[in-house]
């Protein structure tokens, strides 16, 4: 029995020690600009309720404009699930271009796509060459539209073509252990989700480029964290089941992850080459463009501005607002996630009218209840709010901060 229990002990301890072991340090520095904003104080003064985290990046370049990355920390914990919603389709678009480029030559992000079906929970996405190229069934256009207006949709073709073995054998090469993306967002089972559809490609009268075969993942990546739960009830339909929701099974995006990522995409010369993508510099102009666009500034002829307003996914600087007006002079490139009371926003922030730059990274949680899946969540009342804030108090920051050289933001600035 004694032994058992001390066992036990032990074990806890371990535990314990790799808890804290995995929390990366709180940086003085951003503790107390966070405490300058009273409007923070709601979220900040019960920081574990709402689970946030928070990485804020400063960027000095040198005399010859070379970017040098110093990261500040707060509560993060990559142990400390969350869950990461629309935030896996920037990794996605990064590895469906990359992908493009190991097929045939003749094949761009560009060409039609079509997607069949083999198993089920699978939905097809037939051949058609509609006038509106914005409209055809392309690598290309699914990444504007998860960028633009996170479209899932788009999110589950591209999950599909890449296939959740080679999506998550890459991530792993790439350096990221802790992070796992093996589900489609449909109502599919762990099982379904490992059987990815056949799809080809096609010129636009029709005839067939490429095919490739239906995938099969043989069993699902371990769950990077073990066992995961959340809340205190979960709904399913109009019942309320009385214990926590499990997130096991789901994906994984720890808040360092998704920030190196979209370092990656946008500054991949600061990054090592065994650790991004094999892409082109045409595959980074664009990952810039679509990061930064609004959906109507974008004139992607599937949006408009009544449907999809300006600050539709800028929720870092502008919350969520229809009536924000875009701030002159900044640019924000970034990815969004918002599922189960979980809100997250990774972004670069560029502003030609001060001369700076910086990354800020952010999640918390708003669901006061406990309860998941009943969407009684505190996005616009407390969440968007705080992203908000958050965003103008670094903006306002890094406008005045002494830099020894100017950056030249010229690159992302170009005109779209």
């Amino acid at each position: 029995m004694l032994k058992t229990v001390l066992s036990l002990l032990l074990l806890l301890a371990a535990l314990a020690a790799r808890s804290q072991n995995s929390a990366y340090p709180d940086s003085a520095l951003l503790d107390s600009l966070l405490r300058t904003n009273p409007a923070l104080a709601r979220v900040l003064n019960r920081s574990a309720t709402y689970q946030l985290q928070i990485i804020y990046t400063q960027i000095n370049r040198d005399a010859q404009n070379v970017p040098h990355f110093t990261r500040h920390t707060y509560h993060v914990n990559p142990q400390q699930y969350f869950n990461p919603a629309s935030l896996v389709k920037l990794p996605t678009a990064l590895l469906a271009l990359e992908k493009i480029h190991a097929l045939p030559p003749i094949i761009t992000k560009s060409t039609i796509m079509s997607t069949g079906v083999a198993w089920r929970c699978q939905t097809p996405i037939p051949f058609a060459a509609p006038a509106d190229s914005d409209r055809q069934a392309t690598v290309g256009n699914y990444i504007k539209r998860m960028l633009l207006v996170s479209d899932n949709l788009a999110y589950n073709r591209l999950y599909e073509f890449i296939g959740q073995q080679s999506l998550n054998q890459r991530l792993q090469q790439l350096g990221y252990p802790g992070s796992r993306i093996v589900r489609r967002f449909a109502p599919c089972d762990t099982a379904a989700n490992r059987h990815t559809n056949p799809v080809a490609f096609h010129t636009l009268t029709g005839d067939t480029i490429y095919k490739q075969s239906a995938q099969t993942n043989a069993r699902t990546p371990t769950p990077p964290l073990g066992p995961v739960f959340a809340g205190r009830a979960y709904k399913v339909g109009d019942r309320i089941i009385h214990r926590p929701y499990e997130f096991t099974t789901a994906n994984n995006l720890p808040l360092p992850d998704i920030t190196n990522l979209l370092q990656t995409a946008l500054f991949p010369e600061s990054i090592p080459t065994n650790s991004r993508p094999q892409l082109t510099p045409a595959d980074y102009s664009f990952l810039r463009q679509y990061l930064h666009l609004t959906p109507h500034s974008s004139h992607f002829s599937a949006y408009t501005l009544t449907k999809y307003f300006d600050a539709y996914k800028k929720y870092l600087y502008y919350g969520r607002l229809p009536e924000a007006q875009p701030q002159p002079g900044l640019r924000i490139f970034n990815i969004v996630g918002m599922s189960h009371g979980y809100l997250a926003d990774v972004a670069y922030f560029a502003d030609s009218l001060h001369q700076s730059e910086f990354l800020l990274s952010a999640v918390l949680y708003v669901n006061q209840d406990g309860i998941i899946n009943d969407a009684n969540y505190e996005y616009d009342t407390i969440g968007e709010p705080f992203l908000a804030q958050l965003g103008q108090l670094f903006y306002q920051y890094e406008a005045q901060r002494p830099r020894r050289y100017r950056p030249d933001l010229t690159l992302f600035f170009q005109p779209d």
